[in-house]
């Protein structure tokens, strides 16, 4: 089966529903593993992991990379397809279900990533960055910001393709580590504003 062609395709939003989906997908984009692997690591039933291993393959967001025999069975290895990329105009015309599943599934996966990075000294580096800018902006001002952020995260593509091709010799040279870069553009709701 294709993987979902965009974001609102159904079996994306379908994937992004439930939270274990998501979390199987983030461990898929580091590296292939069976549903006994996943289980451990997520601390859930090999039973619910293969369950919903299971429903991202017939997703199309899972594919099946190598069998090996193990006690007398087979064990599947997974890795995730990339997730379609979304561009701005695809994004203005989803649906508002699979922005927030797309949105969910995202910030999900951000706060799992840096809370355990935070636990384990990720953030010690004096180079690291934890920042939250506040601006009040009209809309010329919103359209520079988010070309600034566009322009940036081409700017890290680049860099990270760079760094790739040095490494190509020696993947495991010294000081080499794994980096995430977070970037985040969004209407803000004030939080002392009343909700009720």
């Amino acid at each position: 089966m294709q993987p979902p062609s965009g974001i609102d395709d159904p079996r994306y939003v379908k994937a992004l529903s439930h939270p274990l989906r998501v979390r199987i997908l983030a461990l898929l984009q580091e590296r292939t593993a069976t549903p006994v692997e996943l289980s451990r690591w997520l601390h859930a039933t090999v039973g619910t992991v293969a369950y919903h291993v299971r429903t991202l393959r017939t997703l199309g967001l899972l594919e099946l990379v190598s069998e090996t025999r193990v006690r007398g069975g087979t064990a599947h290895h997974y890795r995730a397809i990339p997730m379609p990329t979304v561009s701005p105009q695809a994004w203005t015309s989803a649906s508002p279900v699979a922005k927030q599943a797309a949105v969910g599934a995202t910030l999900d996966t951000i706060a799992e990533y840096a809370r355990a990075a935070a636990a384990t000294g990720g953030f010690d580096r004096a180079s690291a960055h934890l920042a939250r800018t506040t601006m009040k902006l009209d809309p010329e001002g919103w359209e520079q910001a988010s070309q600034a952020c566009r322009k940036l995260r081409e700017r890290l593509s680049t860099i990270s393709a760079e760094a790739r091709e040095r490494l190509a010799g020696d993947p495991h040279a010294a000081g080499v580590l794994d980096a995430s870069a977070v970037l985040l553009l969004f209407e803000t709701v004030r939080l002392t504003d009343s909700t009720g």
